[in-house]
């Protein structure tokens, strides 16, 4: 299946973000309060992005059932949006204020024009790294939990088969309307090279 290949053929950067300190301080809890607290506004922000990108695809759908699958992911996204909003009470984030870095622009700039331009399968594809990376990283780091871990309930979002079931739903939809061709190789790459410039801009704190 497509999403198999392009998930596999990837590996690489599966990895760097698996491995990336962002990542590995929210496994160990070490990760400072202020980047957590960054990120939380930047995804959010980002999220609305992702929202708009579903609800576009599914009036680009082809047909009812991929219609009705892009507003349910999209429903997803919502309910995800909810967490970020629990998240920014707890530390502290006024989504109101927040500006997006320059990593955040880049990857919404890039979704946001797949979506417009792009057609229903680009969109799948453009749109699947950032679901099944989050599953991946949520499953992974569940199996080395730690106690009174701040981030754990981050990791009990994104471990869970309810949100495994959404990245596969993606998935499917990728495989049903995607080809393989060069362009959308290059697409899911560049998405999960956002997703880790994602994560150093919040290690950072926005300097990437």
């Amino acid at each position: 299946m497509l999403s198999q290949q392009l998930w596999h053929s990837h590996q690489y950067l599966v990895q760097a973000c698996l491995e990336h300190p962002f990542v590995r301080g929210i496994a160990t809890g070490e990760l400072k309060r202020d980047c957590f607290a960054f990120y939380v506004g930047q995804d959010a922000f980002f999220l609305e992005s992702f929202a708009r990108a579903y609800s576009i695809a599914a009036a680009k759908a082809p047909d009812w059932q991929g219609f009705t699958s892009f507003h349910r992911l999209a429903a997803g996204v919502l309910k995800e949006l909810e967490l970020h909003e629990n998240y920014a009470l707890q530390w502290g984030v006024d989504l109101r204020k927040v500006q997006p870095a320059n990593a955040t622009r880049r990857y919404r700039d890039f979704l946001l024009a797949t979506a417009w331009m792009g057609d229903i399968g680009a969109i799948a594809v453009a749109m699947s790294p950032c679901m099944r990376l989050y599953a991946y990283l949520g499953q992974q780091l569940a199996l080395e939990p730690i106690s009174e871990n701040p981030y754990q309930a981050w990791i009990d979002s994104y471990s869970g088969d309810e949100f495994a079931a959404l990245a596969s739903q993606l998935e499917e939809l990728a495989d049903k309307y995607a080809p393989m061709t060069e362009n959308i190789s290059l697409s899911y790459r560049y998405a999960l090279s956002c997703e880790q410039d994602f994560f150093s801009a919040a290690y950072s704190q926005g300097k990437s």
